[in-house]
C-alpha cells in the first residue's frame, strides 16, 4: 500500500498484542521490523512481509534513524530490554513502551534516557487481542515533538471514529481523542491514565461478575437447606423461585441497556458458548494497575472504595484470604465452639 505518511518502526515482543500491531501497520504501508526472543513468532511475522531480526542489536542495525522502537514486552523486563538496545541506539532515537508499566518507572527512564539524547514515551494500550480487527486505544506520554514525530503510527493503530456517534457539544477539530488516542501530558501521563483505566476496568467487570451471579442464585428457595445453629435459614423461600437464563439476561442488556458494554459483549459471547463457564476456576489475576491506582488514590487522598474493593475481590479468588479466613474461624470455636460446616 502506497502511505505517504508511511513510517518505519521497530517491535520488540510479538505476543498477543504485539504481533497484531504489527499487521496492522503493515496493512497501512508502515515497515516493521519485528524482534521477539522466540524466532518462531519472527518467522510468521517474516512470511506476512515483517522484517525479522535476530537479536534486539540486529534489529537497531536494520532502522534508519531517527529510529523508533516500540517495546510491547511485559513491565517486569522493560528496564533490562531497555540496558541492551541504549548500547546500539543513536542521538534522537525513540523508545516507546506499549505494556503496562508503572507511570513512576515512566518518569525515571525517561530522565535516564534524555542524558543519553534519547527520547522515551509512554503509551497506556488498550483493545486486547481484539485490536487488529477494532484498533487500539491509546494513552500517551511524552515530549510533544516525539508524540508528533510518531502520530502516524499512533493514526493508523487507532480504531478511528468509526461509527461511534460524535460526542454532543464537543468542539471540532479539537484533537485525536474521538480517533481513539490521545497525548495526555508529558512522561508517565500516559501510563498513569491507562492505570486508572485498568484500575475502572477491574470494577466494572467485578459488578457484572456480582450481580449475573446474584441473578444466578435467585432460584435458591426450590433448594433444600440444613437447619442448625450454623445457618442462617432462608426465611423466604417463595421469593427466591426463579429460574434465569444468564446467556438471555446478559444479552438482552447488550440492547439498548445502560449498562451495555463491550465487557458485557465479551461475558454474552462467553455464555453462549458455555453458560456454566466450565473451562474457568475462576482464579483472577491482577497485573498491577490496580495496586497502582490505589496507591494513586491513597496519596492523592481521593476516596475510591468500589475499585478497592474490586483489586482486593482479585487476591481473594487466587485464595489469598483462606488463611484470614481459618483465623475467622478459629476464633468462632474460640469463643462459641463453632465447628466449620462441611460442603
Amino acid at each position: 500500500m502506497n502511505n505517504p505518511k508511511a513510517m518505519q518502526l521497530g517491535m520488540v515482543g510479538l505476543g498477543r498484542m504485539g504481533a497484531n500491531m504489527v499487521r496492522r501497520l503493515m496493512k497501512e504501508g508502515h515497515h516493521c521490523i519485528a524482534f521477539d526472543q522466540s524466532q518462531e513468532n519472527v518467522t510468521i511475522l517474516e512470511k506476512e512481509g515483517a522484517i525479522g531480526s535476530t537479536s534486539l542489536s540486529d534489529m537497531v542495525s536494520k532502522l534508519t534513524t531517527p529510529r523508533a522502537i516500540w517495546l510491547m514486552v511485559p513491565a517486569a523486563v522493560v528496564d533490562e530490554t531497555i540496558a541492551e538496545l541504549v548500547p546500539h541506539l543513536s542521538k534522537d532515537d525513540i523508545i516507546i513502551d506499549g505494556g503496562n508499566s508503572y507511570y513512576i518507572d515512566d518518569i525515571r527512564r525517561a530522565k535516564e534516557l534524555a542524558a543519553k539524547n534519547i527520547h522515551y514515551v509512554d503509551v497506556g494500550t488498550s483493545g486486547g487481542v481484539w485490536g487488529l480487527e477494532r484498533g487500539y486505544c491509546m494513552m500517551i506520554g511524552g515530549e510533544k515533538n516525539s508524540v508528533q514525530y510518531l502520530d502516524p503510527i499512533f493514526e493508523t493503530l487507532a480504531p478511528g471514529i468509526g461509527t461511534i456517534p460524535r460526542t454532543e457539544g464537543r468542539p471540532p477539530n479539537k484533537g485525536t481523542a474521538e480517533n481513539g488516542y490521545l497525548h495526555c501530558g508529558p512522561n508517565g501521563a500516559g501510563h498513569f491514565v491507562k492505570m486508572v483505566h485498568n484500575g475502572i476496568e477491574y470494577a466494572i467487570m467485578a459488578a457484572y461478575a456480582e450481580g449475573l451471579s446474584i441473578i444466578k442464585n435467585s432460584d435458591i428457595g426450590k433448594k433444600t437447606h440444613d437447619i442448625d445453629a450454623e445457618t442462617t435459614p432462608l426465611r423466604d423461600p417463595e421469593h427466591y423461585q426463579y429460574d434465569m437464563d444468564l446467556p438471555e439476561i446478559s444479552e438482552v442488556w447488550r440492547r439498548g441497556s445502560v449498562i451495555a458494554s463491550w465487557l458485557l459483549d465479551l461475558t454474552a459471547n462467553a455464555f453462549a458458548q458455555d453458560p456454566a463457564l466450565s473451562k474457568f476456576a475462576g482464579r483472577v489475576s491482577d497485573s498491577g494497575e490496580g495496586r497502582w491506582t490505589i496507591k494513586a488514590a491513597i496519596d492523592e487522598g481521593t476516596p475510591a472504595p468500589v475499585l478497592t474493593t474490586a483489586l482486593y475481590a482479585r487476591f481473594s479468588s487466587r485464595g489469598e484470604a483462606e488463611f484470614q479466613n481459618k483465623i475467622l474461624s478459629a476464633m468462632r470455636f474460640g469463643f462459641g465452639g463453632h465447628l466449620e460446616k462441611k460442603d
